[in-house]
């Protein structure tokens, strides 16, 4: 707290004097001046009572899209271009299978993980022998 901006320190002055008073005692202030009040994890959000990520991440694309594009351009619901009228889109999702196909698959994707592995082992001596 010694290193702490004046703002920070008035804040948290706030929540530890808002503590005292015992009709706030179930909000447990005084506990949590040190986080200015606020007892959740820096990235919790309320699904119901805060902005979600989607729509930070749909509002943050739809600024970059009509920055580059312009404001003319139709964008959807997350931020994204809309198709130009009479587009069809055809997308289907089907299950593929797990696993390989054949063991030569099999065998071919054990050695590429071998080498991806052999490589990176060869790369972390050769920084260690320079530094």
């Amino acid at each position: 707290m010694l290193d702490a901006p004046e703002h920070v320190r008035r804040l948290a002055l706030a929540c530890w004097q808002l503590g005292a008073h015992p009709n706030l005692a179930g909000l447990r202030l005084r506990k949590w001046a040190h986080m200015l009040g606020y007892r959740g994890h820096c990235t919790t959000k309320s699904r119901r009572y805060s902005v979600t990520f989607r729509a930070l991440r749909a509002a943050r694309r739809a600024w970059a899209i009509v920055r580059r594009h312009g404001p003319s351009l139709q964008l959807d619901g997350d931020g994204r271009p809309l198709p130009p009228p009479g587009t069809v889109t055809v997308a289907a999702w089907a299950y593929a299978g797990r696993g390989y196909a054949t063991p030569a698959d099999a065998l071919l994707a054990r050695s590429l993980a071998h080498e991806h592995h052999e490589v990176r082992r060869v790369a972390r001596e050769e920084l260690t022998a320079v530094a």
